[in-house]
């Protein structure tokens, strides 16, 4: 298998099917693409039913190139990451990884047009997120739910707007964003830069106003960008985590216990938004997205640096400031289902708290004059109660 045939596949692949999102590849399977969270096998020219180890090993050291520091880290770490162009058709964020003693490749392809927030009809406060100046902010969930997409369009908007220096780093680049108001310069880990925390720490002597982190991994990259979201600049980033509240427990969870006051202090001072993003089958085919949105004040300063208790969580201080932009996950998705966007089996399988779900679920099935109950027939016993008995 020579380079030609790999992108004779990949072209194959792309064009199988609508939506394609994941390219995957591994052993005892055919060539698979992922097209709106399903798995679906690609026919090729030549009748590839059950790929052979050979063939996946092929595949993968053709992606490499001969790259000696993913080799390594592949031979040494069990996986590794990098980025493939597709001439003219594609780019993709590529992990080769082991398994069972075989290689296996998934693929991910990139948007080359970058989003807007109106594109991506996401809510209004993404564009308050953007005028900020100072502080960090997080977008979390899932992998594949969306995070680097959302960052893109806000960083899309502020290039709309603001003549500032964005510094990227990323792993790898996703997005290649034009200058416009903004000038970019976007860094690739591996290329540009060996970690996080390296990258990170040379970006505070760049001169940028804002900084995008692709992920925050460990304990010394967020103390970094604490310290540059403390010294003036806004740093975006991402995490692995489902809600706002798992949020801020993993970053305390990367300190130890003598340091974690001090930690939850610098929190409580530096963040300004927590956005967790989940991705949601849409009705008719397709995926939409539903959030949990949380700023910043007084309120959650205190939960932060006391932690939450009784009448004092972080879901029960979001959904009193729906006012200002704030939405927990029960509520974007009661918004998803009003307008029907998404069913009400969906609606129940992805909400934080179900009875508040079923409640909102039924109160909008009302107000549209649908049933809410299957039971029916039952009679009031008007005997119930009553002195008289009956003769026997």
């Amino acid at each position: 298998m020579r380079k030609r045939e790999i992108d004779h596949f990949l072209r194959k692949m792309l064009d199988f099917h609508e939506n394609v999102s994941d390219l995957v590849v591994t052993v005892d399977r055919p060539f698979q693409v992922e097209s709106d969270g399903q798995l679906m096998a690609v026919p090729m020219d030549v009748s590839i039913d059950s790929l052979t180890p050979f063939q996946t090993e092929t595949f993968a050291l053709n992606l490499l190139g001969g790259d000696r520091r993913n080799i390594e880290a592949l031979l040494n770490e069990g996986s590794c990451d990098l980025s493939y162009h597709l001439a003219g058709k594609a780019r993709f964020r590529v992990n080769v990884f082991s398994q069972r003693g075989y290689y296996s490749v998934v693929m991910r392809k990139l948007e080359t047009r970058i989003p807007s927030i109106e594109d991506l009809k996401l809510p209004q406060i993404f564009k308050k997120i953007a005028a900020e100046r100072n502080g960090i902010v997080f977008v979390t969930g899932a992998t594949g739910s969306g995070k680097s997409t959302s960052l893109a369009a806000i960083l899309n908007e502020v290039n709309d707007l603001r003549p500032v220096h964005i510094v990227t780093l990323e792993d790898p680049v996703e997005f290649v964003h034009h200058h416009r108001m903004s000038t970019f310069n976007q860094r690739e880990m591996g290329t540009d830069f060996d970690s996080f925390s390296t990258g990170l720490r040379a970006a505070l002597r760049q001169a940028p106003k804002i900084i995008l982190v692709g992920e925050m991994r460990d304990r010394e990259t967020v103390e970094i960008g604490l310290s540059a979201a403390e010294t003036g600049h806004l740093v975006l980033t991402t995490l692995h985590t489902v809600d706002a509240g798992q949020t801020i427990n993993r970053i305390l969870g990367m300190f130890d216990t003598e340091e974690e006051k001090q930690i939850r202090i610098r929190l409580a001072d530096s963040i300004r938004y927590v956005v967790c993003q989940r991705l949601l089958p849409q009705e008719g085919g397709g995926r939409v997205a539903a959030f949990e949105i949380m700023g910043n004040d007084i309120r959650v300063k205190e939960v932060i640096l006391e932690g939450e208790s009784e009448g004092k969580t972080l879901y029960e201080i979001i959904e009193s400031n729906r006012a200002f932009g704030w939405c927990t996950f029960d509520d974007s998705i009661l918004e998803l289902f009003q307008e029907g966007l998404i069913n009400q089996d969906t609606a129940m399988a992805f909400a934080s708290k179900k009875a508040i779900m079923r409640r909102g679920i039924d109160r909008i099935k009302a107000a549209r004059g649908e049933k809410v109950t299957d039971i029916e027939g039952l009679e009031i016993d008007r005997g119930y109660g009553s002195k008289t008995r009956v003769k026997k």
